[in-house]
């Protein structure tokens, strides 16, 4: 595959961060997907996020498996360290990655049909252990590789392009990702910057997995009428539980809200979301509350979006394990191989 390079034009007018970089200096090349495809409204919503974090491109890894959704991230953050895993195992690579260098910040990109059908059981898992990661799935219900056959998030009753009726039951990630014990479970639309980009920085700055389902119309295969996973259906449809603020670290953060409008919830490394409840019966800090609350609106034919369940008391995968407190990718050789005596001891204890 081919891939060209953004024609790269710095303006004086250009903003920078606060590390004083330019927006542009998180994008990549230029994308392959078709014109409209809701996967580059998602990449552009990653780059202004990661930009607005102001996190070094170079302690960004960026992974992902076999799919449309798993070719974007050569289009953001081209210096950041990349991997395109095999189908669905994109999980146990970035597993491995942050257990080598647990100060790399990691994105992982997937969709519907790598997450839902063939990775079900590393998503399940990458959830449950709660790796410190984003887990983005770009979900268009369908596999836009392959011609638009139904994907396993396909809504029972909706209509492919020429007419077929999907009569099998869905898989939502959000309320899986719940299920499984998950620590951050999201969904956001490609259509919707202004909702998504907290989002993603929230999930950025998430000490644990978090996931975000993000419904991205396919314009060739799944945005016709008929289709739940389409531009119109969505934008009809959807239902906003929860909207989302950050607000990032610093020497004094001053929040005004009035009482049971707004409810702010600090993340690990300081930084604050602010969850704005539009539906006042909605906890989105109740796990069971959650689940209730995703199926009333599914049995409606309503397309959920926000912070849908948020837990900053669990336990990372780091801690879980009782693994080194630093990156093992920068320890010294002794450190990571104390010799024949310390393995013969480990050995005995096992005995």
């Amino acid at each position: 595959m081919t891939f060209i390079p953004k024609p790269r034009i710095d303006l004086p007018t250009d903003r920078l961060n606060a590390i004083g970089l330019r927006q542009r200096d998180y994008e990549g090349v230029l994308s392959t997907l078709c014109a409209g495809c809701g996967h580059d409204s998602i990449t552009a919503a990653i780059v202004q996020a990661f930009w607005e974090l102001a996190i070094e491109p170079h302690k960004v890894a960026k992974l992902s498996g076999i799919g449309c959704s798993s070719k974007t991230p050569a289009y953001f953050i081209s210096g950041a360290h990349g991997f395109n895993s095999v189908h669905g195992r994109m999980p146990s690579v970035a597993t491995g990655a942050l257990a080598g260098n647990r100060d790399l910040t990691c994105i992982a990109v997937s969709g519907d049909g790598d997450s839902l059908s063939i990775g079900f059981g590393q998503f399940g898992h990458v959830v449950r252990r709660n790796l410190n990661m984003l887990y983005l799935i770009e979900n268009n219900g369908v596999y836009g590789l392959t011609k638009g056959q139904f994907s396993a998030s396909a809504d029972p009753g909706s209509k492919a392009k020429k007419g077929q009726e999907n009569r099998m039951q869905a898989i939502d990630p959000v309320a899986t990702a719940i299920a499984l014990g998950g620590s951050f479970a999201a969904r956001g639309f490609s259509g919707d910057r202004d909702q998504l980009v907290p989002l993603i920085k929230a999930g950025v700055r998430h000490r644990g997995c978090a996931v975000i389902d993000v419904v991205s119309p396919c314009v060739t295969f799944n945005d016709h009428e008929g289709s739940t996973k389409s531009y119109a259906y969505t934008r009809k449809m959807s239902h906003k539980a929860v909207e989302a603020d950050f607000v990032p670290p610093a020497e004094e953060i001053t929040v005004s809200y009035e009482d049971g409008d707004t409810v702010p919830v600090t993340l690990h490394d300081g930084s604050t979301v602010l969850l704005r409840k539009n539906d006042p019966d909605y906890d989105p800090t109740d796990r069971s509350t959650a689940m209730q609350y995703l199926e009333k609106h599914r049995a409606r034919g309503e397309v959920v979006t926000g912070l849908m369940y948020l837990d900053e008391s669990l336990p990372e995968m780091h801690d879980v394990f009782g693994t080194a407190d630093g990156a093992l990718a920068e320890m010294a050789f002794g450190d990571l191989n104390p010799g024949s005596a310390a393995l013969e001891k480990l050995q005995k204890g096992m005995r």
